[in-house]
């Protein structure tokens, strides 16, 4: 058994499945944007192969949890926040980075005072998730940029 259980290990850490990586949360418009200094939350990734938990911490702690997942290639919706990714990182730019991408995923969070927060992020270099970037929108009319 011994045996088994440090071969799973060795396994899941060579093949860079699992993560845990922590992130940032900026606000680039809405009510949180015109905050001094400017609002910043913490955001906590989780997962194994293609899904995980996410969590973030928003104004006044509130606490803010969901499950993220791989979006499919043929999945229709997935352009519902191209709007959001143009405006955060330029005219264009979920067009020709995110859609289609393979390791684009997207998670919607609940808040323990009402916020639901939805997000979105891709991989810029496959296999590195230090090199994710995404946005998120809540709520409350306030949009995010999301970096790792």
């Amino acid at each position: 058994m011994r045996q088994l259980i440090l071969l799973l290990s060795l396994a899941t850490t060579l093949s860079g499945c699992v993560i845990a990586q922590p992130g940032h949360l900026y606000a680039i418009t809405g009510p949180l944007s015109v905050q001094k200094p400017q609002a910043i939350f913490p955001v906590r990734l989780s997962g194994i192969l293609n899904s995980g938990s996410i969590s973030a911490t928003l104004k006044d702690g509130e606490d803010c949890r969901g499950h993220w997942a791989v979006v499919p290639q043929d999945d229709t919706s997935a352009a519902a926040m191209s709007a959001v990714w143009d405006g955060v990182y330029g005219q264009g730019f979920f067009q020709a980075n995110v859609l289609g991408n393979k390791a684009f995923a997207r998670a919607t969070l609940t808040g323990t005072r009402g916020t639901t927060l939805n997000v979105q992020f891709y991989v810029r270099t496959p296999g590195a998730i230090m090199t994710a970037v995404g946005v998120a929108a809540d709520n409350q009319g306030d949009i995010f940029k999301l970096t790792f």
